[in-house]
């Protein structure tokens, strides 16, 4: 829920300039319901003229103005009222930005962590410090603490990574598929939920407490979870990984027998167990098909990333209640999750993520040409463009964590979404070109 926070957090709120004479400091304009005896009345006529110079400039003398120094919010408690962010329109742009660059490089070091110190680990230092991080966010007294926090938040704080990383490598393959999908609808219920908790908890320090407090829970992981057996054996820590498969065979009731268990071995491509997590990437980069490969996931990344962030963050612009619109565009999500289990079960990757790349590009360019009467064909069509865009997301997100070698995965696979997430940057700032 947390990783897009800012959307409901730090959403925007109408705002005026306040009038000198003309009002009492409330969003609504008094004057306006004012029955005078006299419709022609100089001071409301006065107060009406300077109620169109907009939000930004407030009267002088005579017709001389100047910019406004004093604004009244529609909701005095929201956080773009608590932090004067009036005409500053770029400050509230500025936290999914910083959101966003801190997920980019916290990406690179939790692959770091997570592929030198394990999935486990990484996962479980991640989540707890999302939460503090979040909570102590949600006390921020100005502007700039909040972005801070909010940026290292972010990087630090984000669990994702190392939780996929690991939840694909304790299944078979034959079904990490079913599992990710499995993984991917309780994400989205998260998603689907998130605005109807804003909607219930409308001042965003509540909002925040409450989203970010459970995240707190995740210490305790650190007794339940095991560690990724792939990442053990590739660590040359067998006999940990073989206690694990002991495990695992004692709770589905079936006899291994140890003498198997021990001729059990982790084939390394080449000799890399003697070399650093630095000297890996490098060496990994000296490949020809390998450097193609992270090229083109960097194409696919930074695409799909813009889209995903784009569509989530306009969705509260929408025409109607902003919540129903987030949670149904977020619902679509499950039928993109089922569809992307049925497809992968049935076809390889490449055909699909091309099909729904293209195929979901057709309807998002299509979707601003559909006339106003006909609004409810470009409804369908941005619905069914976000289903497409979940699903290529959900195959980049598999495809990229198959196209390297076990040994520096992780590291590749944050690193392809760390540049990727580039696009995501842009994401929270393109709603600013609706003023122009």
């Amino acid at each position: 829920m947390y990783n897009v926070n800012y959307v409901f957090a730090v959403e925007e709120v109408h705002y005026r300039c306040k009038l000198p004479g003309c009002d009492n400091g409330t969003f609504s304009v008094p004057w306006l319901n004012v029955s005078s005896p006299d419709p022609d009345d100089e001071g409301i006529r006065q107060c009406r003229r300077y109620e169109q110079l907009g939000s930004c400039q407030q009267p002088v003398f005579g017709s001389r103005v100047e910019p406004c120094t004093e604004w009244v919010y529609e909701d005095p408690h929201s956080f773009m009222a608590e932090f004067g962010l009036a005409c500053e329109e770029w400050k509230r742009a500025l936290v999914g930005t910083a959101h966003i660059f801190g997920n980019m490089l916290g990406l690179l070091v939790q692959g770091q962590i997570s592929d030198r110190y394990g999935r486990k680990t990484a996962a479980v230092f991640a989540g707890t410090l999302g939460g503090v991080l979040g909570l102590a966010k949600s006390c921020a007294s100005e502007y700039w603490t909040y972005v801070v926090l909010e940026t290292l938040e972010a990087a630090v704080g984000d669990a994702l990574s190392p939780m996929f990383m690991l939840s694909i490598e304790i299944v078979e393959k034959e079904k990490a598929i079913l599992y990710q999908m499995i993984l991917l609808n309780v994400a989205t219920c998260g998603l689907i939920i998130l605005p109807f908790i804003s909607w219930a908890l409308p001042y965003w320090r509540h909002f925040l407490r409450f989203i970010y407090a459970p995240a707190l829970i995740l210490l305790t992981y650190s007794f339940f979870l095991d560690e990724s057996i792939r990442w053990l054996f590739s660590k040359g820590k067998k006999d940990r990984g073989i206690q694990i498969i002991e495990k695992i065979a004692k709770r589905n009731d079936v006899a291994i027998d140890r003498q198997i268990l021990n001729k059990l071995d982790y084939v390394e491509e080449d000799d890399s167990s003697n070399l650093n997590d630095w000297k890996l990437l490098l060496k990994t980069f000296k490949s020809r098909i390998m450097m193609q490969r992270f090229l083109v996931c960097m194409v696919w990344w930074f695409t799909i990333t813009l889209i995903n962030y784009g569509m989530m963050i306009s969705s509260v612009s929408f025409g109607g209640n902003k919540y129903v619109n987030f949670a149904l565009l977020m619902l679509m999500d499950i039928p993109a999750n089922v569809f992307y289990w049925l497809a992968l079960s049935k076809y390889r990757r490449k055909m699909p993520l091309l099909t729904s790349f293209l195929v979901g590009g057709v309807f998002c360019v299509s979707q601003p040409f559909v006339p106003e009467e006909y609004a409810w064909a470009g409804l369908t069509l941005l619905m069914a463009f976000e289903m497409l865009a979940t699903f290529s997301y959900n195959i980049v997100y598999m495809y990229t964590s198959e196209l390297f070698p076990t040994y520096t995965r992780n590291s590749l696979v944050a690193l392809c979404s760390s540049v990727g997430r580039v696009g995501a940057l842009l994401a929270p700032q393109a709603p600013l070109l609706v003023n122009i």
